[in-house]
């Protein structure tokens, strides 16, 4: 005995245990309460100890995915503890043993069903529940179903410490050489979302470079792991990789291995009746057009002959038809297009009867209402009762459709596709994760409360690098009421302590949430330059700060983790956040590069190195991933191009944008540039931005040396108000003033002086303007100025939430571009006219009466319910509200509605109900708009009669809409991404 401890210990040591005394909590994670201990306690099931194992025990009659899979808890079972353990196919159990078994189907819990030892009442019956209770000595294992008793086996190895990501993300086991569960019963319920999958698709050229060079191809040996990671994150269904293989076909073992796992198969939105494209387009001239209204046996011949090769599997079969390559299908109306639909309807529908030889209401369907297909929903076209209808969101994120009323009660139920991966219109987003929590959460928490809660479907791409996405969705599709929108950070923070231990737990959570967000105000492939601005509210430097912080961050982290966790910690959190920051950071050195080569300015020329080394960067951080990461584990798996868009397309190599160069004058040469202005001394008159005695800025003044050597120069104010941070000095290169005023030694009232920057011969006046009055006396905390200029205020610092009846407002945290939201809650609640509604109160100093122009940010919600509107209402003190529609400018599915700076584009015209103007960013680039800011603005005007303190009203018509930000009086001389910084005056209020 003491022999084998000793080697148990040394077993241990090698596989690097670190002697933590308890394992992760996972309560949100899991669903079930923690009841793993690595101590022994009293009335505790012993599943290892002191060198010596628990036997796992099966019969032999039950379902060999259930077999297999406790095969997997042996192996994981010496994962966690280096002791080895055997798998007993018995008839009746080994003393002392983990007892697993499926009710109805396992002779070995039945019998103690019948002798009384468990009550398996709950989850009899039910889809896919388990019981894990300790009786007798013994740990039981009882699912209601195949897959029941599978996500059973694997909620020990997952409350072991084998993580679900322990081979697709390499993170390591938690160790202990003791482990025991807890005496008492523990059941999970059924899930709310009864069908659970991803889409494994645009997997050229990283997923099916990837799996080509380690396994040969998408075959089943790639599969086997796949349908693993599945069964441990407790999905069910799922749509293979399709762009150049299929499934069936190209590895026959591929459908059986699934259905021995216990994976329930589907196929794309686009490929019918269990065929793959590819199985198509191999057979286009024996089969003929793929065009149901002249071609009709051909393709009935095609799609029987998919479901008999199938259907002894376990499948959920995508009905209906669209155009060769996942396009409209047929050049008609759409009146003409439906009616062909119908008669492909109903022929598959009897295929389905002919080949299952059973009602097709008995065989599971659904159908895919994506892009040109909604418009026939729309306009009335629908399918039998039985069959699920997969509504589909807008390709980046955003869904389309509620579950409609008429809709809620159909036999086949509502389901989700939905995007963290796009590949097409309107432009790409396949690379790192660009799906915050909060939002995933945000959405699918809306689809879910208006009944679409049969299937969630998940197109992920190349499954890597969106594994934190992917893994919030599954878990949160098994119980959504589970993680309210106040506990998604908390659900961050069991994934990082599953992942990486509770000592580095709270910083995983930080980075891998932030690079989301941050990537989310723009996306790697629409990143383009001059999205944030240089010059006003020095944007570029705020926003450049923050990826740099998080760099800083994970690289500080990244020396703290154990060697062991080095390369898990690269793939899930070090590599899409570094690379992430790496590529915003290549387009703001560009976009300064580009101004400041027209300013004339020679440090132009190191942010064009800038761009350039951190492209070199990105290049190495793709090849370490590649060709070094977990010994080559994942070759090819970072192969997608993720810079140099120019089109909605992937481009064929990463590019930078055109860098421009500043040839330096051969004598020293004064040239100033100011804030808020992109011209310099040689254009012209320049001034600064107004400043303000509230709200006491700083305004800088860059000096910069047009040519070799160096120049002296003084500052010489015209009024004592004027501050500045330094009077003289010299520049060789650039100097930056800082510029403020004296609010103390200003006078109330408006005044106008001016900054003389002097150099030799040379005389530069700069405008300075500067505002003081009395503020009204206030109670509260406000926001506004005394200079009539715009200002921003975040939409959850509020000063009053005024709840209706049936409804209220309530903070979203995190969510949206800054620290909060507002959204409704319920979110199902009825619409109702802003006299019954639930409304925010914002107080607001407003200096000036007349025509008030307030934008309101929004995140862009889809028009959900399109019969009754996307409506919001803005009032001023007790006036009536004025009702703004979200749809107005609606182009096709996307909604071209942002502010911008109309000087710059002077041909381009607002869209109805819009004051500020879209801006295009050069020729080919993508455009300004909701999609790829996401962020909505909404303008309304209100009359303003007496200048002072006012309170600001929104109120909440439709439920759906997400509130964010308010800028008041937005000027478009000075435009920008984000709007004025907020600035609150007044006494705190701690929503912050």
């Amino acid at each position: 005995m003491k022999q084998i401890v000793i080697i148990s210990i040394i077993l241990l040591t090698m596989f690097g245990y670190t002697g933590k005394c308890e394992p992760v909590k996972t309560g949100l994670l899991s669903g079930v309460p923690q009841y793993v201990r690595y101590e022994d306690s009293s009335g505790a099931f012993c599943i290892a100890a002191k060198g010596k194992a628990a036997a796992v025990c099966v019969s032999p009659e039950d379902w060999e995915g259930v077999i297999r899979a406790a095969g997997d808890l042996v192996d994981d079972i010496y994962k966690v503890t280096g002791v080895t353990t055997s798998l007993e196919k018995v008839t009746s159990p080994v003393s002392q043993s983990v007892i697993i078994g499926t009710v109805g189907k396992s002779p070995l819990i039945d019998r103690l069903v019948a002798e009384g030892k468990i009550d398996v009442s709950a989850i009899k019956g039910r889809w896919e529940s388990f019981l894990i209770q300790t009786v007798d000595g013994n740990l039981v294992v009882a699912g209601s179903d195949k897959r029941g008793t599978i996500y059973g086996i694997y909620d020990i190895s997952e409350k072991m410490g084998v993580s679900p990501w322990y081979w697709w993300a390499d993170v390591p086991v938690r160790k202990s050489p003791s482990v025991y569960v807890a005496a008492g019963k523990y059941v999970q319920p059924s899930p709310k979302v009864k069908y659970r999958g991803i889409f494994i698709n645009d997997e050229w050229p990283s997923f099916g470079g990837w799996a080509s060079a380690k396994f040969g191809g998408l075959n089943s040996q790639m599969y086997g792991h796949l349908f693993e990671l599945l069964l441990r994150l407790k999905a069910n269904y799922f749509w293979p990789a399709m762009w150049a293989t299929a499934f069936n076909e190209d590895d026959p073992q591929n459908p059986v291995l699934a259905d021995r796992y216990g994976i329930i198969m589907g196929t794309s939105h686009h490929e019918p009746m269990m065929r793959a494209h590819k199985e198509y387009t191999k057979r286009k001239e024996e089969v003929g057009a793929w065009n149901y209204a002249t071609n009709k046996e051909n393709l009935d011949k095609f799609f029987r002959e998919g479901l008999e090769r199938n259907k002894n599997f376990d499948n959920l079969i995508t009905i209906g038809m669209r155009g060769d390559g996942d396009v409209a299908m047929g050049n008609g109306s759409d009146e003409e297009n439906m009616k062909v639909l119908r008669d492909v309807i109903k022929g598959q529908r009897q295929i389905i009867q002919d080949v299952y030889g059973k009602d097709p209401s008995e065989v599971p369907q659904l159908w895919a209402i994506f892009t040109e297909v909604q418009r026939y929903y729309d306009k009335g076209f629908t399918v039998p009762d039985d069959v699920l209808l997969l509504f589909c969101d807008n390709n980046w994120g955003y869904i389309r459709r509620g579950g409609p009323l008429k809709e809620k009660q159909r036999k086949g139920g509502l389901g989700l596709y939905y995007h963290i991966d796009m590949n097409g219109g309107p432009w790409n987003d396949r690379w790192v994760n660009t799906s915050p929590i909060p939002k995933l959460r945000e959405q699918f928490h809306l689809a879910y409360e208006t009944g679409i809660d049969d299937l969630w479907i998940i197109n992920v791409g190349d499954l890597k690098p969106k594994e934190l996405p992917i893994d919030f969705i599954m878990r949160y599709a098994w119980n959504p009421d589970a993680i309210p929108a106040d506990k998604v950070d908390e659900y961050t923070r069991e994934w990082a302590g599953q992942n990486f231990g509770d000592e580095y737990a709270e910083d995983v959570a930080d980075i891998v949430s932030k690079y989301a967000k941050y990537n989310l105000w723009r996306k790697a492939e629409v990143q383009v330059p001059g999205i944030f601005s240089v010059v006003n509210h020095r944007e570029t430097d705020r926003v450049e700060r923050l990826w740099q912080d998080l760099e800083e961050e994970a690289e500080q982290l990244r020396a703290r983790i154990p060697k062991e966790e080095q390369d898990a910690y690269f793939q899930l959190v070090y590599y899409p956040a570094v690379a992430s920051s790496g590529i915003a950071r290549i387009y703001s050195a560009v976009t300064r590069n580009h101004l400041y080569a027209r300013q004339g300015r020679p440090s132009a020329n190191g942010y064009a190195k800038l761009a350039e080394t951190l492209f070199e960067r990105d290049l190495r951080l793709s090849r370490y991933y590649n060709d070094t990461l977990a010994n080559g584990k994942w070759k090819n798996m970072m192969s997608d191009i993720h810079i140099g868009y120019t089109q909605w397309s992937m481009p064929e190599k990463a590019k930078l944008p055109e860098l421009k160069s500043v040839d330096r004058l051969e004598t020293p040469a004064m040239g100033i540039s100011v804030e808020g202005s992109e011209a310099t001394e040689a254009e012209g008159k320049l001034e600064l931005p107004v400043f303000d005695a509230l709200l006491d800025q700083t305004y800088y003044i860059d000096l910069f040396n047009r040519g070799k050597g160096s120049f002296d120069f003084t500052a010489v104010a015209s009024q004592p108000w004027i501050k500045v941070s330094t009077g003289k000095g010299k520049v060789t290169e650039e100097k930056r003033i800082e510029v403020g005023i004296d609010r103390e030694a200003l006078a109330d009232g408006t005044h106008e002086a001016r900054l003389d920057i002097q150099s030799e011969k040379v005389d530069v006046p700069v405008v300075i303007r500067a505002v003081k009055g009395r503020v009204p006396e206030s109670d509260a905390p406000y926001f506004g100025n005394l200079s009539g200029s715009e200002f921003s205020i975040p939409a959850y610092l509020y000063n009053k939430n005024v709840p209706a009846q049936k409804a209220s407002w309530t903070v979203l945290p995190d969510l949206g571009r800054g620290k909060a939201c507002m959204g409704i809650v319920p979110v199902t609640t009825e619409s109702v006219s802003p006299g019954d509604a639930p409304y925010l109160e914002y107080q607001v100093l407003l200096p000036d009466t007349g025509n008030l122009s307030v934008c309101i940010g929004i995140l862009p919600v889809q028009d959900v319910y399109p019969e009754r509107g996307l409506r919001i209402a803005v009032g001023l003190d007790d006036k009536e509200p004025q009702v703004i529609d979200a749809r107005q400018g609606f182009h096709d599915e996307f909604r071209e509605y942002t502010r911008a700076n109309l000087a710059k584009s002077p041909n381009l015209k607002p869209l109805p109900g819009q004051d500020t103007s879209i801006r295009l960013l050069g020729k080919g680039q993508p455009r300004r708009d909701e999609v790829f800011d996401n962020q909505r603005w909404l303008t309304v005007k209100l009359d303003v009669e007496k200048a002072g303190m006012h309170t600001l009203k929104i109120f909440m018509v439709d439920p759906e809409i997400v509130l964010e930000r308010i800028v008041v009086n937005p000027d478009n001389r000075h435009p920008s991404y984000f709007g004025a910084p907020e600035k609150r005056h007044g006494q705190e209020t701690g929503l912050d």
